[in-house]
């Protein structure tokens, strides 16, 4: 009996992933708003009834995957090391980047929600401004580190998230003509450049890479 459980349990957490998964297809495709359980439950080959038994309403759904979302982003924050002018902090900057790329592309349907308050719940939104908070706060000490005038860390740091969230809404929502890994390259030494006062000498190491 125990084992039975456990394999209960277990496929419970599949069935749930399946429909998250499927949540996130479907308000990338329709929008939020024009989303309906219906279209999730299709693209999830599941019943109505399965979908309720683990959410409430679409609202619900988009709950729990602010709640993941946040969760990676915040994990993003705490693990942003040090970002210094040279080399090295390029590719501590690069890979905080292809991170944080990878997770849009995941969760931009929420990440939208919560920047253009899309939803009427101030939880799912007090989520987003939380973990974007965190994130904001880490490069800005990170910032500081590097020089830059304490007075100026929050319109800096303000200004880098408005970049960061933009460029990757471009590259995960459309076609550019270019790979990720080229757009985050080529990001990777904007922002060390303009925001960790980096020269175009010290700034080789993705070019040394290609």
């Amino acid at each position: 009996m125990p084992a039975q459980r456990r394999e209960l349990r277990a496929q419970g957490r599949k069935t749930m992933r399946r429909l998250a998964d499927a949540g996130l297809q479907v308000f990338a495709q329709r929008g939020y708003h024009e989303s309906r359980v219906d279209d999730i439950v299709r693209v999830a080959k599941t019943s109505h009834g399965t979908f309720y038994l683990y959410f409430s309403n679409k609202e619900d759904l988009l709950r729990t995957l602010a709640i993941d979302c946040a969760s990676e982003v915040e994990g993003l924050a705490a693990e942003l090391g040090p970002i210094d002018s040279g080399s090295g902090g390029e590719l501590a900057l690069r890979d905080f980047l292809a991170r944080f790329v990878s997770t849009y592309r995941r969760y931009g349907v929420v990440i939208r929600a919560w920047m253009e308050d899309q939803v009427s719940d101030r939880d799912i939104d007090r989520l987003g401004v939380r973990a974007f908070t965190k994130i904001a706060t880490a490069l800005g000490g990170r910032m500081e580190e590097a020089g830059l005038d304490p007075s100026q860390t929050q319109a800096s740091a303000a200004a880098l998230m408005a970049m960061i969230e933009r460029s990757s809404y471009a590259i995960t929502s459309r076609d550019l003509g270019v790979d990720d890994e080229a757009m985050v390259d080529s990001l990777a030494v904007l922002v060390h450049r303009g925001f960790f006062g980096a020269s175009a000498t010290q700034s080789r190491a993705t070019g040394s890479r290609q």
